[in-house]
């Protein structure tokens, strides 16, 4: 265990040179392409050094140090970025503290870099922030707004997950993980909100919130940080979230299904691989829309955004011209293949709402189908039992279920670990078609057999899942 100095937790006045500890994850890649092209001198390290990561890292000529040691900081950069996957106990830790380098966390950073003189919208929420920011962020960009953003996903009209931008405003995802080993607070508490928006709240994260009582708290907390000269566009259908903001001292602006609510959500329905719907606005009619996007989630979630630009004095036209360019984020109901007549489809989903949310999109989208769920428990809550019987309920929406066994359950002490065969059993004991694989390779194996022209595989995990994607339509 090293011990940091944390009067030396800041930037400094003059800043040349920076390193990133846990420079291959998402967020710190995309800040490390930030920086760079800020004009910094930018080095990183990591144990999880990979394409595509790694090769997007090398064609910006930042050099990266494999594994981590108090070397890799011997050329003594101005600032040091610590990533929330480093622990205190971790070796370049002991170099950052002997060394008496500045450094801050990955929030930090990206608030002192890239927001103190934008005006920050940030999407937060337990479900939907990297598709709502991401199509904020695109009918900015497509009504000639120039924003610059940072995602937690590729967005693929820009081909990457981040954009300095030059215009106004600076469209954010808040997360509401913890922000470094030396500060255990939600990391949106760092992110100066000026309008938000807050699509849901319930538990997740078990890893580090207790209960349903701590989640709340950390977004009561987010909610209370809005400027009264700001705004909070809510989901105020759920009683969760009415409960979050009720001390809010921003305009709180409502959205939902019910007719009481300042935006409202109509007549929406499922139109091939898109949807179309009404919005009203005050109980008046505000417009027709049309969405590349499926599920009524992504109609709530497309509401949410239309409320955000309404605000800042975009018209319903320039919406509609955006969300009509919008080509859709990476992994989130993604398409990867079609072999065959079977279509592969890639989707982040874990929480057991986003997986039942995830496959009532592809139901409708996809009718008469035969709609095949592959399901990889690998997230650090769903690798435990709090979701337990939640899941059961999950899958009602699919044809069959195929369930993996955890990766990494000896990470999880015995008594707390999420059991895959249990929940296959509680599937069939519903009536539902279910089975159990210790593997990827029993799933490729089981599909290439079963899978016939007509279906739709929607294959759920936030990790890669062993390639299982591209090696299932190699064998297709």
């Amino acid at each position: 265990m090293f011990d940091l100095d944390m009067r030396l937790n800041k930037v400094p006045e003059k800043v040349c040179s920076v390193h990133l500890m846990g420079i291959c994850g998402t967020g710190m890649g995309a800040l490390a392409g930030m920086l760079k092209e800020k004009g910094l001198q930018v080095t990183g390290s990591d144990t999880q050094v990979y394409p595509p990561m790694s090769t997007f890292l090398a064609s910006l000529d930042i050099r990266i140090f494999q594994g981590y040691s108090p070397d890799n900081i011997n050329h003594h950069p101005d600032l040091v970025i610590v990533g929330n996957v480093i622990r205190r106990e971790n070796e370049e830790v002991r170099g950052l503290a002997e060394k008496n380098i500045p450094f801050v966390s990955f929030p930090q950073a990206l608030k002192y870099f890239f927001l103190r003189e934008r005006t920050p919208l940030v999407v937060a929420g337990t479900h939907g922030k990297t598709t709502t920011a991401s199509l904020l962020a695109a009918i900015l960009e497509h009504a000639g707004s120039d924003p610059g953003f940072m995602i937690g996903g590729i967005v693929k009209g820009f081909g990457r997950n981040y954009k300095l931008g030059q215009g106004p405003y600076f469209v954010i995802e808040g997360d509401e993980y913890d922000t470094a080993f030396f500060d255990k607070g939600p990391k949106f508490l760092h992110y100066q909100p000026h309008i938000a928006i807050l699509t849901s709240v319930e538990f997740d994260h078990a890893d580090i919130y207790r209960d349903l009582a701590e989640v709340r708290d950390a977004f009561r907390r987010f909610v209370q940080i809005i400027p009264s000269s700001g705004a909070l566009v809510a989901h105020t259908e759920d009683g969760i979230v009415r409960e979050v903001i009720k001390d809010a001292s921003c305009p709180v602006i409502g959205y939902g299904e019910d007719k009481g609510l300042p935006w409202t959500l109509a007549d929406c329905l499922t139109e091939g691989k898109g949807a179309r719907f009404s919005v009203k606005k005050e109980g008046g009619f505000y417009a027709h829309f049309t969405s590349p996007l499926i599920g009524r989630h992504n109609a709530l979630n497309t509401l949410a955004v239309i409320a955000v630009l309404d605000r800042i004095g975009f018209s319903p036209e320039a919406i509609q011209a955006g969300l009509s360019s919008f080509q859709g984020v990476c992994r989130r109901q993604e398409v990867r293949g079609i072999k065959n007549d079977v279509t592969v489809i890639d989707d982040f989903a874990h929480h057991p709402t986003a997986v039942h949310e995830t496959l009532l999109a592809l139901r409708a989208a996809y009718t008469g189908r035969r709609l095949i769920a592959v399901f990889e428990p690998r997230t650090n809550s769903s690798r435990r039992k709090v979701f337990q019987d939640d899941y059961a309920h999950s899958f009602d929406a699919a044809d069959s279920v195929i369930v993996r066994e955890p990766p990494g359950l000896e990470n999880i002490p015995i008594q707390d670990r999420f059991s895959s065969r249990t929940l296959v059993e509680d599937l069939k004991t519903r009536g539902r078609t279910a089975y159990y694989f210790p593997d990827t390779d029993g799933i490729l194996g089981f599909l290439k057999e079963h899978a016939r022209g007509g279906d739709v595989i929607a294959i759920m995990s936030n990790g890669g899942f062993d390639n299982i994607h591209e090696k299932l339509l190699a064998i297709l």
